[in-house]
């Protein structure tokens, strides 16, 4: 083995431990350098005691990997490692304990090694808006659009915080990276970015990986499927990007070619792979994609370098069968790695179940790795979260629930606004890493291990927050316990009321009041209901078995807002005053303190409208006036509670969400970065509640012309690909089984619907090809069906859902129109979609499912968004117009 004996004492110009401890190398990596440079900066900062040390730095085979042994005295101490990343582990594991005790210790015997294999966080190169003449996911690698990509002070540092933690990867998130990194023979005009910047792209990248060798970080570059650079799509007359497009040769010729040139450029790097969004969803394809195009331009790129071996790849199974697929390329590429999602595109629940927490289970039984996903995080945002009892128990879950080991942790908030925070501060913006430092340590600790006691993580927890505001420990307490009891809030309310576990709604901005009692109409994600929350009921079910006397069961409303008010007040009592004692980072402590204000008057909010809308429900029953009347003083309330709010973030936060695009619809669509923030949201739920006292007048009064007659949408003329029939009551829309309309919405009546073969449309999908002088708008039913996760119903086409697909909006198809529109003979009730096209001809190619293609009107006719309320069931009947 080769022995380097580094003298660091004669590099000194400081009289400490340093001047009189020796540290001998004797791995001489990377990783041990850097640790011993580390260690030395800590010996630094310690007062000598006169006696002359000598550490010595090693490494040995036969023990757990990224594992080490520290065993000594006061003159000698001996770290060793099972591997390079044990030897920096247990470096700065004796390093931290120098730095806590003052001193070197006079005797120490510590083992260590972590649980998970991988425990990494991410970068998103990705915006909260369009680059123009682009869409979702599309963001070169330029100065421009992300001049904090090009600062290596502000690498080293994340990279330190990194490492710090014990974090061993790093996740960059791009739709396309490899036309800002590679150049290739066969397409040189598909690069995206300009000579400079293209070698400024390279030198960042190298110095990037380099630096994060040195720290045992395995950087990975993550893209999308099938994306194409926008001078190669323009040069070939192609979309960038296009989910109902086959697999055409020349992308599939130009994807393998990216990846064999970036696997030969940056052999280092690792690649994680994501089939879905960009490309359609379950099926072939992605298996097709995967094994053909991917796995073969990996291999190219190694016979490149001559290499034989596999280095790892990292397929994410969203919006695919990744079983499925994993199984298929397992006999072709041995080192592969699972991620999904943990609680989607949320924090919700600590042990997941049913069939989400069976997929994970699945891919963790193939014999890969399973990485947990912490992803988006879009009901934590913007407010500060740190709960370590919560993320401890989550990452047990993760365990013993998920089969999983490995942590993928996105950022707490403002994943699309990297670097930075929605905190409005003066004199410029903070930091992620600096505001959110304890959500990074404690995934990070418990991710190395999770089994510890309660008692002693308290007393852990309470010591770094005494030592961060520079208070004592008793004043550390009661800061943990504002984290912990804030903690629990906004999982709570999402998963109890949400609408969705995806970034199509921000929670903290509220629901309007049709959003919570008929949530089906907004495209409720019932996984959310079913997989990422315990057993429970929601409101509408709350509210049906409480008009009929039956017993409740599990997580209930009234469960729920007892324990976040409960929760919330904790939270404020234990931080209101602490500023007092502190005397280090005050500023920092007084934005956490209102924070948990923050978080007060949104529990209160939620509350009293959820109340509200309980009553509500009940009036679908009693047909009672009074039911009304107690609705409207709550939901007076909660308005009163809302305005508190959007004053106490008036001058704190710039915004509630990152993500400001037209892809976030809840409580109000993200147009061009509108209702980002509270006060924009005042005035819609005032508005709200003024609609309802007026409906309750009429109510009162007994008019019934609050719902209005409904017209007919006018059919548009096309030429199709499908025969047609005129839609009416009695009629059937499939050539191969009989299912009468039973009934339907007035607007459908006289639309021309195409005639298709039930199970040829279950088999293999449907292409619906027409040319139009004008533009239209296809109608579209969809059957609301429960499904397993992110699966395909065995027979019903899944609605478009921007959970995993981030197309799914492209044609103004993920909206519900019209719900509960139509009634056919034995089958589920449906909800209907448009899809906008230009004139011209046109092709819609749907998925394998059953759905129904309900005929063609005018390009600009705005569609009544209602609900039809054609169901016998009295929990789904209609009450909408009470707001609207």
């Amino acid at each position: 083995m080769k022995r380097i004996s580094i003298i660091l004492a004669g590099l000194s110009i400081m009289a400490g431990l340093s001047a009189q401890t020796r540290i001998t190398d004797r791995v001489g990596s990377n990783r041990s350098r850097h640790a011993a440079g580390r260690l030395d900066q800590v010996l630094k900062t310690v007062k000598s005691d006169g006696r002359r040390h000598h550490i010595i730095l090693d490494k040995t085979v036969g023990g757990p990997k990224e594992g080490f042994v520290i065993r000594g005295g006061s003159d000698t101490i001996r770290v060793t490692g099972f591997d390079d990343s044990g030897v920096l582990y247990g470096t700065l594991a004796l390093a931290d304990s120098i730095r806590s005790a003052g001193k070197i210790p006079g005797k120490i015997e510590v083992s260590d090694a972590p649980e998970m294999v991988l425990r990494g966080a991410c970068i998103g190169l990705q915006k909260p808006w369009y680059l123009p003449g682009r869409t979702v996911y599309e963001y070169p690698y330029t100065p421009e659009t992300f001049p904090w990509f090009y600062d290596r002070s502000q690498w080293i540092r994340y990279l330190d915080m990194l490492v710090d933690n014990r974090m061993n990867a790093l996740y960059l998130w791009n739709g396309h990276p490899f036309a800002s990194l590679v150049r290739l023979p066969d397409y040189p005009y598909a690069v995206e970015v300009d000579e400079a910047t293209f070698k400024k792209n390279e030198e960042i990248y190298r110095f990037l990986t380099a630096e994060a060798e040195k720290r045992g970080i395995w950087v990975i570059q993550m893209f999308y499927n099938i994306i194409v650079s926008k001078p190669f799509a323009e040069r070939h007359g192609l979309k960038t990007q296009d989910r109902e497009r086959p697999i055409l040769p020349l992308i599939a010729d130009y994807t393998r070619k990216s990846i064999a040139a970036f696997v030969e450029k940056y052999p280092n790097v690792g690649l994680m792979v994501c089939l879905g969004e960009a490309m359609q969803g379950v099926g072939p394809d992605d298996t097709e994609w995967f094994t053909q195009t991917i796995l073969p331009g990996v291999r190219d790129g190694l016979k490149a370098l001559g290499r034989t071996d596999e280095p790892p790849i990292v397929l994410r199974a969203h919006d695919t069968d990744a079983p499925a697929v994993m199984r298929a390329a397992l006999p072709l590429y041995k080192n592969l790695y699972t991620e999904a999602k943990f609680n989607g595109e949320a924090l919700t629940y600590e042990r997941p179940r049913g069939s989400w927490a069976q997929l994970h289970r699945t891919l963790a039984g193939l014999g890969s790795v399973q990485i947990e996903n912490v992803h988006i995080l879009a009901n934590l945002e913007p407010f500060r979260y740190g709960s370590p009892a919560f993320i401890r128990e989550s990452v047990r879950g993760m365990h013993e629930v998920m089969g999983g080991n490995g942590l993928h942790l996105y950022p707490q908030a403002s994943y699309w606004d990297w670097p930075y925070t929605a905190d409005s501060v003066a004199g410029g913006r903070l930091l992620q890493t600096d505001r959110d430092w304890i959500w990074y340590a404690a995934w990070s600790r418990y991710a190395w291990r999770s089994k510890r006691e309660a008692r002693d993580e308290d007393a852990y927890w309470a010591g770094r927050l005494a030592d961060r505001f520079g208070c004592g420990i008793a004043e550390g307490r009661r800061l943990l316990a504002a984290y912990e009891h804030s903690g629990r809030i906004a999982p709570m309310l999402l998963r109890r009321y949400g609408i969705t576990d995806g970034n199509r709604q921000t929670l903290t901005l509220g629901m309007l009041m049709t959003q919570l009692i008929n949530p089906y109409r907004y495209g409720l994600f019932t996984l959310l209901y079913e997989c990422e929350a315990p057993e429970g009921e929601s409101l509408a079910e709350y509210a049906d078995r409480d008009w009929k006397g039956l017993p409740h069961s599990g997580e209930t409303p009234a469960v729920v807002n007892a324990s976040v008010l409960s929760d919330a007040d904790a939270a404020v009592a234990a931080i209101d005053g602490l500023t007092l004692k502190a005397t280090r980072n005050i500023d920092e402590l007084r934005r956490l303190q209102n924070d948990m204000h923050c978080y007060q008057l949104m529990a209160r909010h939620f509350v009293h409208k959820t109340e509200a809308a309980l009553k509500v429900l009940r009036y679908k029953y009693s047909r009672d006036v009074r039911d009304l009347d107690t609705a409207a003083v709550l939901l007076q309330r909660s308005v009163e509670d809302y305005r508190a709010l959007a004053d106490r973030t008036a001058s704190t936060y710039l915004y509630a969400n990152s993500m400001q695009t037209s892809q976030r619809k809840i409580p109000m669509r993200g147009v061009d970065a509108t209702f980002k923030h509270w006060k924009e949201m005042v005035p819609v739920f005032e508005k709200e509640l003024s609609i309802f006292r007026t409906r309750i007048d009429s109510v009162r009064r007994e008019v019934s012309s609050v719902v209005r007659d409904r017209e007919s949408l006018p059919s548009v003329t096309v030429t199709s690909s499908l025969p047609a029939v005129r839609l009416d009551t009695g009629i059937s829309l499939y050539t191969d089984t009989i299912l009468p309309v039973l009934a339907l919405a007035p607007e459908l009546k006289g639309l021309q619907g195409s005639v298709v073969s039930f199970h040829d449309m279950r088999r293999t999908g449907t292409s619906l090809r027409f040319r139009s002088a004008v533009p239209v708008k296809v109608v579209v039913g969809y059957f609301r069906t429960q499904r397993a996760a992110f699966r395909t119903d065995s027979v019903f086409l899944r609605a478009p859902e921007l959970e995993t697909n981030a197309g799914a909006d492209d044609r103004g198809q993920s909206d519900v129109s019209i719900s509960n529109a139509i009634v056919l003979k034995g089958m589920p009730p449906v909800d209907v979609h448009t899809y906008r096209f230009p004139a011209g001809a046109h092709e819609l190619r749907l998925e394998p499912g059953v759905c129904l293609l309900l005929g063609f009107t005018e390009g600009d006719r705005r569609l009544p968004v209602y609900d039809a309320g054609l169901t016998a069931d009295d929990r789904l009947r209609n009450i909408d117009w009470l707001f609207e």
